[in-house]
C-alpha cells in the first residue's frame, strides 16, 4: 500500500530535509520517496499544517498488565501512547508481579508484539522493589529488558544504589531513579509551601527531592557507570545535575510534561486530580525547569503516565493515589506551557533524539529505504480534551475541559498507520 504524506513539514535534524516541506511517500512501511514532485497514492494523508518527525518515545509509563488491568492494560496503553503520537514507550515495572525475571519480559514483548506501539519492557532493580536485594541484572537485561529502575518506589539505601550502579557497568546498563527520601517525603500530600500550610496538608519539601540528587550524584562519581534521574522539578536538583554534566559525568534526567501546567498556588484546593508525585511546585522550580530545559540540562520529557481506577482517585485527598494520565496530551501540555521556552523543533529532540540516544535506541531517520516510524502532529492546532475521547482506561486528568495548543494527527510504525478520529 502507498501513503502519501502531502507537503509535511520535516522535523529531523539528521535529515537535508529539517524544516523543509516536502511530499514523503511511503509503501509497505518504508520511505521510498522524499521530494518535491507528488506521487501517486493510495492514500493521502493532507491538512494545512502537517508537520512530521521521528516517532516519539516516552520513558516514564505506568501500565496495570499483569495484575492491575483495570486501571490499564497492554491494548488500551498502545492505543493512548498512539493517540499522543508516541511510537516507543518505556513501561515501568510496578505490576503484579513485579517485572524482575525472563518471564515478565517476554510476556510484556510477546503481549504487545502486533500493537502500533513498541512497549519496552524496564525491569526492576531490586527484588519486588523493595529496595533490598538487587534483581538478576544480567539475566534481565539479555532477556531484554532495556534499562533497570524500580519506578515509582525510588532506591533509598545507599549502598544498594552504589551496588547498582557497579553490576551494570558489567554491560554498560542504565540505571534510572526517581530521587526522593521518602523519609522526608512519607504522608506529604503536595508541595511544601505557603499553599500547603494555608490548607492543613503535609508538603513534600523540595529538600526531598534535593538530597538525593546530591546523593545518587556522589555515589556515581565514586563508582562511575550511567544514571538517568526521572520526573526532576526542583532548582537546586537542575542546578546540580547540571554541575555534574560539566564535570562529565554520566547523568541525563527528564521532566514530566505537565510539571509546568500549574504551581501550587494554582491547582484547585483538594482536587484529587492534580495529585501528582512529584508535585507542581512553586514559580521559582518552574523558571529552574525552563531553564535546564533551554540550556539541555533536562534531556528529555516524558508523560509520567499513571493510570489510576475511580476507587483510587475520588477519595479524600489524603487517602487518593498519586499521579494523572498524560500519554494523549504530553505533547500538547508541553506544547502549550512551554511555547515560551523551546521551539518546535527542541520540542521534538526531547521526544525523540534525546530519548533514544540515552537509551542507546536506533535513530530513525527521515530518509529514503528507512523504515517508517513516524508522528505526524500541527503544533498550531488546538483542542480540548474529553475524558469520553480517551483511549485509557482511567480518566484521572487534570486537562479535561482545558483548551491545548498542539494536536497529534496519528502515527505510521510496524507498517501500520493510526490516525486521530478527528483528522
Amino acid at each position: 500500500m502507498k501513503i502519501l504524506l502531502r507537503a509535511a513539514t520535516i522535523y529531523d535534524s539528521q535529515s537535508i530535509f529539517h524544516q523543509q516541506q516536502q511530499h514523503i511517500l511511503i509503501e509497505n512501511g518504508v520511505i521510498t520517496y522524499i521530494g518535491p514532485d507528488e506521487p501517486e497514492a493510495d492514500q493521502v494523508i493532507s491538512t494545512e499544517n502537517l508537520c512530521v518527525s521521528a516517532g516519539w518515545v516516552d520513558m516514564y509509563a505506568a501500565v496495570g498488565e499483569p495484575g492491575l488491568e483495570f486501571k490499564e492494560d497492554l491494548e488500551s496503553l498502545s492505543a493512548a501512547a498512539a493517540a499522543g503520537g508516541f511510537t516507543e514507550v518505556l513501561c515501568l515495572p510496578n505490576t503484579q508481579p513485579v517485572v524482575q525475571s525472563k518471564a515478565g519480559i517476554s510476556y510484556l514483548k510477546s503481549r504487545s508484539a502486533l500493537l502500533p506501539v513498541t512497549l519496552h519492557p524496564l525491569a526492576a532493580v531490586t527484588a519486588d522493589t523493595d529496595g533490598k536485594d538487587l534483581s538478576e541484572m544480567i539475566d534481565l537485561h539479555q532477556a531484554g529488558a532495556l534499562a533497570f529502575t524500580d519506578g515509582t518506589r525510588p532506591v533509598q539505601g545507599a549502598d544498594v544504589l552504589l551496588k547498582a550502579l557497579q553490576y551494570l557497568q558489567s554491560f554498560d546498563g542504565l540505571l534510572l531513579n526517581r530521587p526522593d527520601n521518602t523519609r522526608l517525603s512519607d504522608h506529604g500530600q503536595m508541595h511544601e509551601g505557603q499553599a500547603s500550610t494555608r490548607l492543613g496538608m503535609k508538603g513534600i519539601p523540595a529538600l526531598a527531592e534535593e538530597v538525593m540528587v546530591t546523593r545518587d550524584l556522589q555515589l556515581l562519581a565514586y563508582t562511575g557507570g550511567k544514571l538517568h534521574f526521572s520526573l526532576v522539578s526542583t532548582a537546586a536538583a537542575v542546578e546540580a545535575i547540571r554541575q555534574a554534566k560539566a564535570a562529565g559525568l554520566q547523568v541525563t534526567c527528564d521532566v514530566a510534561s505537565y510539571q509546568l501546567a500549574f504551581t501550587d498556588e494554582e491547582i484547585p484546593p483538594f482536587d484529587t486530580n492534580y495529585k501528582v508525585t512529584p508535585p507542581f511546585r512553586g514559580q521559582t522550580d518552574a523558571q529552574a525547569i525552563k531553564e535546564g530545559l533551554k540550556d539541555g540540562t533536562i534531556d528529555a520529557l516524558v508523560s509520567a503516565h499513571v493510570p489510576q481506577d475511580t476507587e483510587s482517585k475520588k477519595l479524600e485527598f489524603d487517602l487518593a493515589e498519586f499521579g494523572i494520565i498524560n500519554l494523549e496530551t504530553a505533547f500538547a501540555v508541553a506544547n502549550t506551557t512551554l511555547s515560551d521556552t523551546l521551539s518546535t523543533a527542541q520540542l521534538v529532540e526531547k521526544l525523540t533524539t534525546n530519548p533514544r540516544r540515552i537509551l542507546g535506541l536506533p535513530q530513525p531517520r527521515l530518509a529514503e529505504g528507512e523504515k517508517a516510524n513516524l508522528t505526524l502532529f500541527d503544533p498550531s492546532r488546538t483542542w480540548v480534551p474529553a475524558p469520553e475521547k480517551a483511549r485509557s482506561k482511567s480518566d484521572n486528568s487534570p486537562f479535561f475541559g482545558r483548551q491545548l495548543t498542539g494536536s497529534v494527527l496519528g502515527i505510521i510504525h510496524k507498517g501500520q498507520v493510526v490516525l486521530q478520529d478527528s483528522f
